[in-house]
Parts: C-alpha cells; sequence; structure tokens
C-alpha cells in the first residue's frame, strides 16, 4: 500500500503538476512506490480488495519511456498516475468485470484511456467492481469487498468501488469508473470524493464492457472538481464509425453569475430513517447562501422546490423494467454458457431479462418518453437540481442482510439520470458527528458538464476546511482554481457593449435573453472617445477610438460578456445603425468584439468621454434632473 504519512506528497493533478514543473519530483520518482509494488500478491485482491490487478514494472517502465522529452507544458497530464475500472480495456492488461471466468486480454484500449494515455497519465493498475458493473454496493466481487476509507463497517459504495478507494487513499491522482446507475456517484459520496458523470454521449464508450450500452458513462473520480474537469477535456469528444445513443446539444461554461442560480431542492427528500443525512442534506442547503463565482463574486442562489414524482418512477423503470435485458445481451453467450460463474446476486438481476419480451421494451420505451415529458418543465424552472448523492450508507451487514433491497435504496436519486441524457457531479459536502462523509449531487441537462465543473469549483471553495478524500491534507489553493482546460462547452463570442445593454439599462434584457453571462466589468484602453448620440430611443452612446496622431483619448468603462454563438446572428439583427460591432481594445491590451458607431453618426453629438462612462452619464442626468440624451 503506498503511505499517507507524507504531507508533502501531491496528491491532486495540480499539485503534482507543479511539482514537476518546479523541480520538486519526477515521473520516475512518482512511479517508484508503484515499480515496488509490481508482482507483489498482497498488493492485489484479495489480499488488498481495492485493486485485483496491477501493471508490471515493464508496463509501468514503458510508460514512463514515452514521457522522455515531454512535460507539462506538451501534455496536459504529465506523468499522472490513475487506475482503471476493470470493465475498462487496457491493453495488455486483462479484463475480468469482476468474474475470473469471463477474463480476456486485449490488444487494445478503450479509446478514453488511449486518449489520457496519449495526454501523459500512467495507468497503473485495474480496479475492484461489482460483477459485470451490476450494483451501487462495491460487495458484489469475488476478488473481495472493499469499505468505505472511512470505516471497515460500511461499504464502498459501487459498481466502481476500487476506483473510488485508490483515490480517496491517496494512490492516484484520478481513477476511471463506469457509470449507469450511479456508479460514479455513489462511491464517490462514501469516500469523500468527486464523482463526475458527464452527459451520456460526450465521452466514447468503445473499450468498455457494457452494462446497459444505451446509457452507460465513463466517470471520473477525483479529489477536486477542477482536476475531473482537466480529465474529461482530455476524455470527451466523438469517435468517428461509434454509435450514437443520446444526442445533446453543448451549453455555456458557466451559468451568469450576475442572474440568480435557481436550485431545485426534492420537496420530500428521502432518507430511509437516516437522520444524520438528513440532517446533513439541511446544513448543505445552507451552505449555498455563501457560495461565490469564480471571481469571487457573491452568487444569488434561489431554491425552487422539485416534486421529483416522475424522476423516481424512470428510475425505476432502471431495473424494475426490461432495461435489464441489456445487461443480458452485453455479456449473453457467457451468461447462457458459464451462469454457475457468476456471482448469485448479479446473475438473479440479469435472469430477470428473460421475463421481458419486445413488446414489454416498447412498452417501457413508451412510458419513460411519457414520464420524461413530465420532467421537461421543471428544467424551464431551474438551472441544476440538487439532490443527496444517497439516501444513506448501509454496512457490510446490512448490505449482506438485504443485497438487493439496500442497493436499490442507493440508486434513489441516481438511477433515473442517464435515462434522462442529463450530466451529474457529486461533491464532498461534509464529514457528519460520527466522521463519516456525506456528499451532495448537482444534476443539470445534458451538455451542461463545463457549467456543472465550475459551479463543483466553486463549491469546494466553500470548504476548504473539509479534508481531500480519506484526511487527505496537502490540498492548495491552485487545485480550486479554473482548469487550464474545461470540459466542452457551446462557443461564445466575447462582447464588449458601453452604453443601453449595460446591467440595469433598458436593452440589457436583449443580453440575457440570449443566455450571455458576464465576463467582467473594465474600461477601454485610454484610446477612445464617448458620445451620446442624439435621436436614439432608448439613449444610446456611440464609442469612438482616437485616431493614432489626434490628442490623448479616455478609458472609457464597459461590461464584457460572453455570448452563444448561436445567439450572435439574432442580436446582430437588433442593432440599429449608426452603430454596429467592431473591435474594441480593452484596459489589458486584449481585443473583443464590442460595439462602435460610424463616424457619421458622431455629428452633432456631445462628446462625454469625461464622465468615464454611458452609466456616469446618465446618473448625473438623472441627479441633476436634466433632459437625458434627445
Amino acid at each position: 500500500m503506498l503511505s499517507q504519512a507524507d504531507s508533502t506528497k501531491p496528491f491532486t493533478i495540480a499539485a503534482l503538476l507543479a511539482a514537476y514543473r518546479e523541480g520538486r519530483t519526477t515521473p520516475a520518482e512518482v512511479l517508484a512506490p508503484f515499480i515496488a509494488l509490481a508482482g507483489k500478491p498482497e498488493a492485489i485482491a484479495p489480499a488488498d480488495p481495492t485493486f485485483i490487478s496491477r501493471a508490471t514494472e515493464a508496463q509501468l517502465l514503458e510508460q514512463l519511456k514515452r514521457l522522455e522529452g515531454q512535460s507539462p507544458d506538451t501534455l496536459p497530464l504529465f506523468g499522472i498516475p490513475f487506475a482503471v475500472k476493470d470493465n475498462i480495456d487496457v491493453a495488455g492488461m486483462s479484463t475480468t468485470a469482476a468474474c475470473p471466468a469471463f477474463a480476456f486480454t486485449p490488444e487494445r484500449s478503450a479509446t478514453v484511456v488511449q486518449r489520457l494515455v496519449d495526454a501523459g497519465a500512467i495507468v497503473v493498475g485495474k480496479t475492484n467492481l461489482d460483477q459485470f458493473a451490476t450494483g451501487l454496493v462495491g460487495a458484489r466481487s469475488p476478488y473481495g469487498a472493499p469499505s468505505s476509507t472511512f470505516s471497515d463497517k460500511h461499504v464502498s459504495g459501487g459498481s466502481s468501488s476500487g476506483s473510488a478507494v485508490a483515490v480517496a487513499r491517496g494512490e492516484v491522482c484520478f481513477a476511471l469508473g463506469t457509470d449507469t446507475a450511479g456508479s460514479g456517484r455513489v462511491p464517490a459520496g462514501f469516500n469523500n470524493l468527486v464523482g463526475l458523470k458527464p452527459t451520456p454521449g460526450l465521452a466514447p464508450t468503445t473499450g468498455v464492457l457494457p452494462a446497459c450500452l444505451t446509457l452507460d458513462c465513463v466517470s471520473i473520480f477525483a479529489l477536486t472538481a477542477t482536476d475531473a474537469a482537466r480529465v474529461l477535456a482530455v476524455m470527451e469528444g466523438p469517435e468517428a464509425g461509434a454509435p450514437v445513443f443520446n444526442t445533446f446539444t453543448l451549453q455555456p461554461p458557466r451559468w451568469p453569475s450576475q442572474q440568480a442560480l435557481r436550485v431545485g431542492v426534492p420537496t420530500a427528500p428521502e432518507f430511509f430513517g437516516d437522520e444524520a443525512y438528513a440532517h446533513a442534506f439541511e446544513q448543505a442547503k445552507a451552505q449555498w447562501a455563501d457560495l461565490k463565482d469564480a471571481e469571487g463574486r457573491p452568487w444569488r442562489v434561489e431554491f425552487v422546490p422539485v416534486d421529483l414524482t416522475p424522476f423516481l418512477a424512470i428510475a425505476r423503470l432502471l431495473y424494475e423494467g426490461p432495461w435489464v435485458a441489456e445487461r443480458y445481451a452485453a455479456i449473453r453467450p457467457f451468461i447462457e454458457q458459464q451462469a454457475d460463474a457468476m456471482n448469485p446476486v448479479v446473475r438473479g438481476i440479469v435472469e430477470q431479462a428473460r421475463k421481458h419480451d419486445a413488446a414489454h421494451a416498447f412498452d417501457a420505451l413508451y412510458r419513460m418518453k411519457t414520464l420524461a415529458a413530465q420532467t421537461a418543465p421543471v428544467w424551464q424552472t431551474i438551472d441544476l437540481l440538487l439532490v443527496p448523492t444517497a439516501p444513506t450508507h448501509p454496512t457490510h451487514e446490512a448490505v449482506a442482510a438485504d443485497p438487493v433491497g439496500r442497493n436499490a435504496q442507493l440508486g434513489t436519486y441516481t438511477n433515473f439520470v442517464n435515462l434522462l441524457g442529463l450530466a451529474a457531479l457529486s461533491l464532498p459536502a461534509s464529514l457528519l458527528p460520527s466522521g463519516m462523509p456525506f456528499g451532495i449531487t448537482l444534476i443539470a441537462p445534458g451538455g451542461r458538464d463545463a457549467a456543472l465543473a465550475d459551479v463543483g469549483a466553486c463549491w469546494q471553495r466553500l470548504l476548504t476546511a473539509l479534508p481531500l478524500g480519506h484526511h487527505l491534507t496537502n490540498a492548495i489553493e491552485a487545485d480550486l482554481q479554473s482548469p487550464v482546460k474545461t470540459p466542452a462547452a457551446e462557443p461564445e463570442l466575447l462582447l464588449a457593449v458601453v452604453g443601453a445593454h449595460l446591467q440595469g439599462m433598458p436593452l440589457h434584457t436583449q443580453l440575457t435573453e440570449r443566455r450571455a453571462r458576464l465576463v467582467q466589468a473594465t474600461t477601454t484602453s485610454p484610446h477612445y472617445t464617448l458620445h451620446a448620440l442624439p435621436g436614439t430611443v432608448p439613449p444610446k452612446p456611440g464609442l469612438a477610438r482616437v485616431a493614432p496622431d489626434a490628442d490623448p483619448g479616455h478609458a472609457i468603462a464597459l461590461e464584457v460578456y460572453a455570448l452563444p454563438i448561436s445567439s450572435v446572428g439574432s442580436f446582430l439583427a437588433l442593432i440599429p445603425p449608426p452603430l454596429g460591432l467592431g473591435s474594441v481594445e480593452l484596459a489589458d491590451g486584449s481585443w473583443v468584439k464590442g460595439f462602435i458607431c460610424e463616424p457619421a453618426g458622431l455629428q452633432g453629438a456631445d462628446d462625454i468621454s469625461h464622465v468615464g462612462g454611458w452609466r456616469a452619464y446618465m446618473a448625473d442626468r438623472l441627479k441633476n434632473n436634466q433632459p437625458k440624451a434627445a
């Protein structure tokens, strides 16, 4: 086992990359403990139920060799060790899906693994799971049942059990899991981790043994939301020739912080009698009042009660309906020939597929679409949904006494997400008086992955006193800052406004209606003049750049917005002459698109540059009760 005693060890991606850049360590030094464990039976199951297999010394040295001549400046995940759930292929390493009789050794890595390796990350081993990724408890494996890193008596959560434990105890910076019904979120909640479950289809699943092929996602366990975002930014993107089961539209990378963030909360959350979890959820809700955006500005949060009835009805379809037949289809030749080699609980679940026929499948599809239509209006009233990651945390003993019932409870807030094509992010929230972790999950429409990661980072800035993982203590402030590379989002145009489109001005709604978000309030470079244009309704100014050989100009106050590219056309259509869009130089020397005025429009216009901006001009006119610009 890798020791956590060294408090100077960089546990996060950001910290390790910083250590590499500063020369405080090297990939060879980071890999040395893994090389020392290679080939040692006590480092894998059953002695250590976290790992089913570890990379050999030769495999680790080969990966190190590929880093020669590279650096964090050329590879975004340079020298970052990670673990892979053992239903995801890694070339040359056995894929077991936690079933020894099923095992095979692939020649090619899964697409997401290859993308990570190409970005400089290093695979150190394959982790344990509920067999065939069927379960949320982490106890359905012949390789042993991992426990929560906080209690040997409590389950780790599953099915991505080993991946969560490896990150929580500081052995790897991140790990891959899979998530069909919550397998990438529940273990995160039970181990004080971030669990990022992408929009279905955002990252390819080629080379991943399916649970439900139409719903599966490759998930990410990390200590911080920004670390998870870094990894997703490498993994994501379509794969040529791969089937597409879920279509979605990329959304902007942030919710506008100048508007209220509408957070949906369950009207009657279910905790199955777990008072500690119920209290922790209320505490987590209260903390949202202190949320600040990435620039440190207070974020006005509005809670909106949400009736989860149709969501929970959809959740029940996942295991009670014919979607279980997808699990059967994924391993059909194996289960028909070697069913006795399977975990009896997993076998019982998968064999329920025999009860369903094609008519049942269509009936369930119709039912799901009907329920989905009932959930759609909810997203018109909220930006994201806040739920407990799990309603309770069972012990191994409780799961053994009721394996199916306890497992079903854990899917209360997770099972519906992929059926609806949503994105989700599980986040640490607190440690209970018992010392056990409690987590929350944020859920948003598909394509909102980047915005979820942004809010997740803002949330973690509130919780700097909360340890990372299992009492890992060396978090640095840089770990919680915006990632260098974020997940894909809708393209945006940076647009500077100087007049009637400013906050509080008559035309500001033309921006908010198009989902524009405030990026910064600043000024132009000191090379501009501002004029009150005559005859405009509502009153508008004209911005003009001073000629190089003319007298010095002024720095004019403005606001910069990020406007979705898809909305630029309709916005342009609203701009009347003599105004238009051109390029504007900001105070820091950068250039963005912005409102400029034709020279002819400035004839007869008062030069108001001396007041510094349109808002000051209008305030001065109001104060003096003088007529505004005509």
